[in-house]
Parts: structure tokens; C-alpha cells; sequence
């Protein structure tokens, strides 16, 4: 894929910020009382595996004016090497603007994780593409990547216009434009007929396609028999088959992606991913891993696959990094993947656990 020799920030993304708040110990929610607060975005999530890396991001976002809140999310993306860009909006009373809240716990055993999304009055919602400088950020300092998600995209008809905005002009400009559809059923609910048209505008500009089979099935409309059953095997076949069509719609992609998951328990999943490029498949056979916290692991995915993007290495590099930041990810209490290094994304990769001095 091209990619600008020179840029300024090799991902950008809009995006709504908000906090995550999840219990110690592993605990739940309903019966504890001491919890650990994070900055949290599925998209600001994606960047941090380059950031960390040191190559610098930038989040598109709006906060809300004077909020303890926003000081604490834009001191959380200085730390982590994401710059950012966005109105201060003032909050217009107590009951007015707010940065949502994710709470969640992160399960044990065979006890499931639970979230619960509070996102009334989300600022967030109202972004517009107007907010931003496009010509500075995207024609003058120039963005290598584009990272856009469904979450984002569905989340309000203004979020909507300024992602299908964003997707056209930074493709005008030489970006690379990464979509990963991540379908929410409860963002859709009687937009249905909107949105399906939106993806599929943003899909015919992007480069890189993310998704399992039903965000296929449900946010462009191929069809597809149910998902069924724990056979991952099967799950395969039917995200190849899947592609093969997606392919002849949206012949610009150069890169399509998937994870594949199998929940043992809270504690357990079996993990691999899937990756199409240069006309052939490569593929990560799902492997046993230990999870700390499950949420994040599919952004931790495809944040390592931009990167390897980023370096220019050949696909199956770019998955196998992929597939072990995501693991990286699911090690963490944070819902982002934070490597210390390549040789430790490598490490996990390779199974090499060994203490290193």
C-alpha cells in the first residue's frame, strides 16, 4: 500500500472519549467498591500500539468545557503519545453535555464479563467535521492512515456525516482509509436503512476492511448463513467464503481482517485472526491465551496491524503483530495494547514468557 513518505501522524481518528471504570480484584460491579478509572475509546484504543511504538496519533474529538473529566482524558492521551484536536463545548448545566461512562467488570471463571454503557448527553455525539482544519491536518501535515470504526459512524447522524466527510477528504489527500465495521446493534436501531447506505460509502474508499462475518452481514447487507456453534474451523470457511464476495464490491481494499475468538472462560479464550492480501489468505490458527480482561483485544488487533502497515512489512507480518498485540491487549486491565517494545509484541508471539533481566 502507498503511504506518504513524509507525515505528520502516522494514525488519526475521530473519535468520542469517554472514561472506563471497572472494579479491583476482579470483582463485580454490583458488589464492589473500589474501582480503577481509564481513558477509554475503541478508536483512541487502536492508535496506541504505534503510539506506544512511538509514532504520533491524533485523535478528532470534542470535550466538554471546564470538566474535571476532559482534563483527565487529554492528560491520559499525552501520556500515551496521542495528540489532539477539538472544541471545548461548554456543558450547558447539569444536565447538560457529558463525557460517557463505561462501566464494567472483567469476569472470572465462568463468570461473564458484564458492561453497562451510560452515554446520555455524550458530547461526543455531536462532532462535526467542521470542528477540525482538514486542509492543515490531513493536505499540509499530511496523515498516513485514517482509522474510522462503526462505533463512531453509527453513533449519531452528525458522527455519520463527519466520518463520511473525513473518509473523502483524507482520501483526496493520499491517506490510507482503515474501516473496521464493528457492528452495535443498539447504535442501529431505526437507522438501519441510513446507516447500511453510509458504510457502504465509507467501505468503497477504504483500504483496509475489519470485521467478523456478521459485522459484513449486518452493516453491508451480504448474506451469510448464521454463525453457529464453537467450531472455529467452520467459523474460517464461512469468513473466506464471505470475502470472496465482499471482494467484487469493494475491489479498492487491499486488506480485509478478522479475529477469531472461542471463550473458554473468562479467564481462557482461544485466539487467532485472519488476514487477506496480495490475492492470498494468511492465516493465525486460534492458540489457547490467558486473559486478564477480554475488552480491547480486537482493537489491540487492529492497531497492530496498522503498524505493521506503517512499516511496510509484508501481510502475514502484519497479522501475526496484529494477533500478538491483541493478546497484549487481553493482558492488561487497560482496554489498550501498551508495548515497551517490538521484542515484546515478538515475545508474545513467539510464547516466550521467560523472565527477561
Amino acid at each position: 500500500m502507498n503511504i506518504h513518505e513524509a507525515y505528520r501522524y502516522a494514525i488519526a481518528c475521530p473519535t468520542s472519549m469517554g472514561v472506563r471504570i471497572t472494579p479491583a480484584e476482579r470483582m463485580a460491579v454490583h458488589n464492589s467498591n473500589h474501582f480503577y478509572m481509564q481513558a477509554t475509546s475503541a478508536e483512541s484504543n487502536v492508535l496506541n500500539v504505534s503510539s506506544s511504538l512511538g509514532k504520533q496519533c491524533l485523535v478528532l474529538t470534542r470535550f466538554v468545557e471546564g470538566s474535571p473529566i476532559a482534563e483527565f482524558l487529554k492528560a491520559q492521551l499525552r501520556s500515551r503519545n496521542i495528540a489532539y484536536e477539538g472544541p471545548d463545548i461548554p456543558q450547558g448545566g447539569p444536565w447538560g453535555f457529558r463525557h460517557q461512562f463505561n462501566i464494567a467488570d472483567s469476569g472470572f471463571g465462568l463468570r461473564a464479563p458484564r458492561v453497562w454503557n451510560d452515554r446520555a448527553g455524550e458530547v461526543g455525539r455531536t462532532l462535526s467535521a467542521r470542528d477540525f482544519d482538514l486542509e492543515r491536518i490531513f493536505r499540509k501535515e499530511k496523515v498516513a492512515v485514517l482509522h474510522l470504526s462503526g462505533l463512531i459512524a453509527a453513533m449519531s447522524p452528525e458522527t455519520t456525516e463527519t466520518c463520511l466527510k473525513l473518509a473523502d477528504y483524507a482520501k483526496s489527500c493520499g491517506s490510507l482509509v482503515s474501516f473496521d465495521l464493528n457492528y452495535r446493534a443498539t447504535f442501529w436501531k431505526g437507522r438501519e436503512t441510513e446507516l447500511r447506505e453510509a458504510f457502504h460509502r465509507i467501505a468503497s474508499v477504504a483500504d483496509i476492511l475489519i470485521g467478523n462475518e456478521e459485522d459484513f452481514q449486518l452493516c453491508l447487507g451480504f448474506e451469510g448463513p448464521e454463525a453457529g456453534g464453537k467450531n472455529l474451523s467452520g467459523k474460517i470457511d464461512r469468513f473466506r467464503e464471505m470475502i470472496d464476495r465482499v471482494r467484487e464490491k469493494y475491489p479498492q481494499a487491499k486488506m480485509y481482517a478478522t479475529t477469531l475468538r472461542q471463550v473458554v472462560s473468562a479467564n481462557e479464550h482461544l485466539w487467532g485472526a485472519l488476514l487477506w492480501a496480495n490475492g492470498q489468505w494468511y492465516t493465525e490458527e486460534p492458540r489457547s491465551i490467558p486473559v486478564m480482561d477480554r475488552i480491547g483485544g480486537g482493537d489491540g488487533f487492529s492497531g497492530g496491524v496498522l503498524y505493521g502497515v506503517l512499516q511496510n512489512w509484508d501481510p502475514e507480518k502484519c497479522l501475526q503483530f496484529g494477533w500478538a498485540s491483541g493478546v497484549l491487549a487481553a493482558s492488561s486491565l487497560n482496554d489498550y495494547a501498551e508495548p515497551a517494545d517490538e521484542k515484546q509484541i515478538w515475545d508474545i508471539y513467539a510464547g516466550n514468557a521467560r523472565v527477561q533481566r
